[in-house]
């Protein structure tokens, strides 16, 4: 089969096309011939070598149809999605004509979707959900700031809870994408500029929740941002990876606000974290008839992905931007 490797860590150019042995499915596992595959930031990471040792084949979700399935639970040529799983960290990601996935990350799906729109929603659906559902227990009467909104996983968030009953609050480093965030689901638009919680105050917007997907760069001011008593949700890091520096619960965490952290690419799939209580099927509809705009912004082929990377890597995709195999 051909597969994208990580030749060595660093820019896009490590990315390399080759052809690897044909991967099996153990027990427990279901082989995958891939249609389409998400980016993400992760695989950024993990082409860098900022989160280590990691496989050499990279990716964390796709779109394709069922080759194998030991346990016969899945017939041959069902459509499916796939997401994380130890994709691209312990075991060889979806950036290859054929993949092996454990059967607890694997979805069948039944919209009538272009393999390029169906893998553009699981891994950002899915963490989305649960960080507005799962961690911040988002209520419809609430009003949710979401910080990083432009970012696929953040549009992702602005539909979910726009069309969930919220006031979303989004945010965006960019004055000229404000109309983007309105389009989706947004009732105001912040521009980013590191100091959200003086702008919140300025406006007199009461923020119950915060979902931040810029990370750490910013955390002290999310946590100053949202009302006493209400709860930050991190589950990205656009800012960077370095940690917080002489983070103090005494000092920066104000009295009663509640902080979480959703780490998809660790937990989703897990027994405390089934798919099955994502709702894709309900995700998918919503997709097809226009109420969420997942669709990507962007598609590339298999022998683009150098391309694809340096895009990403420039914070140019604004969305969500998939590979579609031949």
């Amino acid at each position: 089969m051909r597969a994208i490797v990580i030749s060595a860590f660093g820019g896009p150019e490590v990315l390399t096309v080759t052809e690897l042995p044909d991967p099996r499915p153990a027990e427990g596992e279901v082989l995958i011939r891939v249609m389409a595959f998400g980016l993400n930031h992760a695989e950024t990471y993990m082409r860098s070598g900022a989160w280590g040792e990691v496989a050499q084949v990279t990716g964390i979700e796709c779109a394709g149809v069922v080759a194998e399935d030991p346990s016969g639970q899945l017939a041959e040529g069902t459509t499916v999605v796939a997401i994380l799983g130890g994709m691209g960290r312990t075991r060889n990601g979806s950036y290859a004509e054929l993949v092996t996935v454990p059967a607890t990350n694997v979805v069948p799906v039944r919209a009538a979707l272009p393999w390029g729109e169906l893998t553009a929603v699981p891994e950002v659906y899915a963490t989305a959900w649960s960080g507005l559902h799962g961690n911040l227990a988002l209520q419809p009467s609430e009003t949710v700031l979401v910080r990083g909104a432009t970012s696929s996983l953040g549009q992702a968030a602005v539909n979910l809870a726009a069309d969930h009953g919220a006031t979303v609050v989004a945010t965006t480093r960019d004055p000229d994408r404000a109309g983007l965030l309105r389009e989706i689901g947004a009732h105001e638009v912040l521009v980013d500029d590191g100091r959200l919680a003086e702008q919140v105050r300025a406006r007199r917007i009461e923020v119950d929740a915060v979902l931040d997907i810029v990370g750490n760069s910013v955390l002290r001011d999310s946590l100053a941002t949202v009302r006493p008593r209400g709860r930050v949700c991190q589950l990205g890091f656009l800012g960077g990876l370095a940690p917080v520096q002489d983070f103090a619960p005494l000092a920066d965490l104000p009295s009663g606000v509640q902080l979480s952290f959703f780490g998809s690419a660790f937990v989703l799939g897990t027994a405390e974290f089934p798919l099955s209580a994502i709702p894709f099927e309900a995700i998918y509809a919503k997709v097809a008839d226009g109420t969420y705009r997942a669709r990507p912004t962007r598609q590339f082929a298999f022998d683009e992905i150098v391309e694809a990377h340096r895009v990403m890597a420039a914070g140019q995709a604004v969305g969500k931007m998939v590979v579609t195999l031949d």
